[in-house]
């Protein structure tokens, strides 16, 4: 069984959908969890609120993901209540789709800025005290759209393809320091968002898919809490995909 036992965590993005099934799996494994969301308090009560009935501490804290001073904040806040930060899942992340000849720059700049660049900040933040303890874990939640492209959603594609990058530059920058960096790719994941598409769309997925269903929260959950565990010690650089199989490489 996966222990988070004393371990202190990091999630961005953590209210809502995947971010919030992370914050509450790292809790049930024995993390404290501080998390940041962007406008949804009630969201972000209850989850904190779940945090706290699995007895663990938790934060929850308003910030935009693409202003380096709240990554800033987040970090300085787990310092402060738990200590130490052993472990950061940067899971925020927004849509912007159009085609490519309509998309604005508008749409553009938030999903890199948001997707990608709020990546980085919180990496950045969180790698000093990482590197000071000699250990850490990072996990980034890229998507099967930056491994394969996505018709529509050239942003967001590319800043999932970036997230591979970040993850594979910093793993090799800080592993002999104890730190790993992975990311984990979900496919078509049910949601707030998938949950209302059009049943043709749904059934197009499925079939798309070859497990012929689309995932949960929970099983990407499931994949970043073992990233995030001492039995991962030895997994860097890799890109998980948690997708029925929809993209093998």
């Amino acid at each position: 069984m996966i222990d988070l036992t004393g371990k202190a965590a990091i999630v961005t993005g953590g209210s809502r959908g995947i971010g919030r099934a992370i914050v509450v799996r790292l809790a049930t494994q024995g993390a404290d969890v501080a998390f940041s969301y962007r406008g949804n308090e009630s969201a972000a009560e209850e989850t904190k609120s779940a945090v706290e009935a699995q007895g663990r501490r938790a934060i929850a804290r308003q910030g935009d993901v693409t202003d380096p001073s709240a990554a800033n904040a987040l970090v300085a806040a787990a310092l402060e209540t738990f200590g130490r930060v052993d472990i950061l899942v940067n899971s925020a992340g927004i849509t912007r789709d159009d085609l490519v000849m309509r998309m604005t720059d508008e749409a553009w700049h938030a999903v890199i800025e948001t997707n990608l660049t709020g990546a980085f900040y919180a990496t950045r933040a969180v790698l000093r005290p990482m590197l000071r303890a000699r250990r850490g874990r990072i996990v980034n939640i890229t998507s099967v759209a930056g491994q394969a492209g996505n018709a529509g959603q050239a942003n967001y594609s590319a800043a999932k393809a970036g997230l591979i990058g970040l993850t594979k530059a910093t793993a090799r920058e800080v592993a002999s320091r104890g730190i790993t960096s992975n990311a984990v790719a979900p496919g078509f994941v049910l949601t707030e968002l998938t949950t209302v598409l059009p049943e043709n769309i749904q059934e197009g997925i499925r079939s798309a898919t070859p497990m012929g269903r689309f995932g949960t929260v929970e099983e990407v959950a499931d994949v970043v809490a073992f990233l995030c565990s001492d039995e991962a010690a030895y997994v860097t650089g890799q890109i998980i995909g948690v997708d029925g199989g929809l993209v093998m490489m």
